[in-house]
């Protein structure tokens, strides 16, 4: 009897708990009314009928390897109050800001560049004093801040911004990617009492600057549009132009080609990509642009790996570990180009490879619980394992990452992670080092997923890793992305690469140290000389490849010069300098370096920022300033209630409180059942 009545209780108890638990999921599952990553929801609905609208004019100037892009900002302000507006938005990653111009009515305003602090207090006196003001602070290397202060009613201020860019080549062609949107970023870590912006996430003990980073997002806005023309000097014949992802327009005068949108306008809802294909006789083998600065010249080169038939077929046997992202930033069309990317990759394996899965939201989730052969039963589990995923929860790439490196290769593998993902995550420096410090003899291998990837950390990691990094924006060139991947991975690489100066020179060259090269990928430097080179120098780029060693001379024949090569040595610089921070050089000396280097060359950097103050006060002091975050559009195919909803890719604080109601409930039932289980031993009171 005493054994029926325990069995009942615990039913019973079962029962609470079933009933019970749907309450607590639904209690604390963020709402666009009430939820925590939550607060950002309830700012948008209140800020939409008095946040300024945006509109962005983008015009793209491309000559040879060297991009100059202009960004026109427009804030217009609808409501009856005077406005601040603060805009966080993505530029390439690696963009040299070097100029910025704040327009009032028929004037416009340049922008300085001070060092971050002093722009800051300058922008803050501004605002106060009523006057208009600007600032363009950057907060990572491929995200920025606008704020514009003191918008009048009714009033429309324009900010431009302007940087220069170098050209990506890759399998023969060229591209050029315009940022549109950013997708939301995964925030781990404890939350800090203080904060240093208004985003939707406190400041954490992993992402200390959280708040600066997380923008409000809007799904629909009657702002947000786009207008974007492009100028292209290719220095050759062309064979192809084209636009991935948005329809253009393209005219031809004299070998110059001006590419405009079809539509006009579009929504700042996925980056923009453009590309050109020389015909083949015409294709580079070397490229090199100079400029000279107060007597110091300054050199882009590029210079293009040797082809696949200059080197031996010979191929190791090779240990794949492929890493997808199933966070809830990637639900919608990301998870399914991540899992058509990942079936396709599965499909390149070749016998004598060794291969694993692993998939990661909040936890990581290995498909076998070490490398297993590359058979056809075994590939064909993997297979079903990816059909069934789903994207929910959050972004730990952290404990992914050390899952797939928790081991050594097997003996004479050659190790290569494929990591599939948004690059959602607001650590990136904490990755960084992780990677830097477990990877050890393993090559790393990116492929950005989505309209709207964080491509700095996507090109940092494999930069970090020795691989390279492959983009994917639509599911109609997975097939075409992930076989030339392939053919990189497949195809010997060059190592331990050296490049040989003339001797009459000494420079300052980065990267400092060369990465591998794969196949297609050409090597870029950016180099200061002490001196200009002589007619008929050369520089020798030699390293080691499976057929043995390797090298090729390049003629040194630069006649005319080439604006913005100086800056873009100066921004390589700067990420060569954090780089060294990051391994553990003095902070205080690099930041010093860091300052002199972006003042001298007038960029936007991690310690400095552009300032623009009108000289006339235009809000009289008594007036009431709002300020108002302006949101970014969710990026294309992707859907806030995934990424925000429960369980939240932003906040892990739904599954904080549903992990503490779980265990507050197992202690009432442990506890109920012990004093029940006494009085079963000791048999009823007399």
């Amino acid at each position: 009897m005493h054994e029926t009545k325990l069995s009942s209780y615990m039913a019973c108890m079962s029962l609470v708990l079933t009933v019970m638990l749907p309450g607590i999921v639904l209690a604390n599952a963020p709402t666009p009314g009430a939820m925590q990553s939550g607060s950002l929801l309830m700012r948008m609905s209140e800020g939409y009928s008095r946040a300024p609208l945006l509109n962005t004019d983008v015009s793209i100037n491309i000559n040879g390897l060297v991009a100059r892009v202009s960004v026109m900002q427009e804030f217009r302000n609808e409501a009856e109050e005077w406005v601040e507006g603060i805009y966080v938005f993505p530029l390439p990653d690696e963009a040299a800001v070097d100029h910025m111009r704040l327009y009032v009515g028929d004037r416009f305003i340049e922008g300085e560049i001070r060092e971050k602090e002093q722009a800051r207090k300058e922008y803050e006196q501004a605002k106060q004093a009523g006057k208009k003001t600007s600032l363009v602070e950057q907060q990572r290397a491929n995200l920025f801040t606008t704020s514009v202060a003191n918008i009048g009613p009714g009033e429309t201020v324009i900010v431009e911004i302007e940087y220069l860019e170098d050209i990506r080549y890759d399998d023969g062609s060229f591209s050029l990617r315009f940022p549109m949107t950013l997708t939301p970023r995964y925030i781990p870590g404890e939350a800090l009492s203080d904060r240093q912006g208004s985003g939707w996430s406190p400041d954490t003990a992993l992402v200390q600057d959280a708040s600066l980073i997380t923008p409000p997002m809007a799904a629909v806005s009657r702002g947000h549009r786009a207008s974007l023309q492009a100028s292209l000097n290719a220095g050759m014949p062309l064979e192809i132009i084209a636009s991935r992802y948005h329809p253009v327009n393209i005219a031809e005068t004299s070998g110059q080609y001006l590419v405009t949108l079809a539509a006009g306008q579009i929504a700042m809802d996925h980056d923009f990509e453009l590309l050109w294909r020389p015909v083949p006789s015409a294709a580079p083998r070397a490229l090199a642009f100079a400029e000279t600065i107060d007597g110091e010249p300054h050199y882009l080169l590029m210079v293009m790996p040797p082809d696949s038939g200059e080197l031996s077929s010979a191929r190791l046997p090779r240990e794949m570990i492929f890493v997808i992202d199933t966070s809830g930033s990637m639900h919608g069309v990301s998870i399914e180009q991540a899992k058509q990317a990942l079936r396709r990759a599965l499909d390149g394996l070749q016998p004598g490879d060794q291969f694993n899965v692993i998939e990661f939201n909040s936890y990581p989730n290995m498909l076998f619980a070490d490398s297993v052969p590359a058979t056809a039963g075994n590939i064909s589990m993997a297979q079903n394992f990816v059909r069934m995923l789903q994207a929910n929860g959050g972004t730990e790439m952290a404990s992914a990452l050390r899952y797939a490196l928790r081991t050594p290769p097997p003996e004479s593998y050659l190790r290569q992670l494929i990591f599939i993902t948004d690059g959602a995550v607001g650590n990136e420096e904490g990755l960084f080092e992780l990677i830097n410090a477990r990877l050890g003899s393993a090559r790393l291998f990116t492929v950005g997923i989505g309209s709207a990837p964080n491509s700095w950390f996507m090109r940092k990691a494999a930069e970090t890793g020795r691989g390279t990094f492959t983009t994917i924006s639509a599911l109609h060139e997975v097939g075409e992305k992930m076989d030339r991947l392939f053919r990189k991975l497949e195809n010997p690489q060059v190592t331990n690469i050296d490049i040989q100066w003339p001797s009459s020179a000494i420079v300052d060259s980065y990267p400092a140290i060369v990465p591998d090269l794969y196949l297609g990928e050409p090597i870029s430097v950016r180099v200061k000389a002490s001196g200009p080179f002589r007619p008929g120098d050369s520089i020798r780029i030699a390293g080691d490849s499976t057929a043995g060693a390797w090298a090729r001379d390049v003629m040194l024949t630069i006649d005319t010069q080439s604006p913005g090569v100086g800056a873009l040595w100066a921004r390589a610089r700067i990420a060569d300098l954090l780089d060294k921070q990051r391994r553990g050089a003095d902070v205080d000396q690099t930041r010093t370096t860091i300052v002199q280097t972006a003042l001298a060359h007038h960029l936007v950097s991690k310690y400095t920022s552009l300032i623009a103050i009108d000289k006339t006060p235009a809000r009289l002091a008594g007036d009431p300033l709002l300020s108002e975050r302006v949101p970014n559009l969710m990026p294309h195919g992707q859907s806030g209630a995934a990424i925000f909803g429960f369980p939240a890719t932003a906040t892990n604080a739904p599954m904080l409180r549903l992990t503490g109601a779980l265990t507050l409930l197992a202690a009432l039932l442990l506890l109920t059942m012990s004093t029940l289980q006494r009085k079963v031993s000791h048999g009823p009171a007399r």
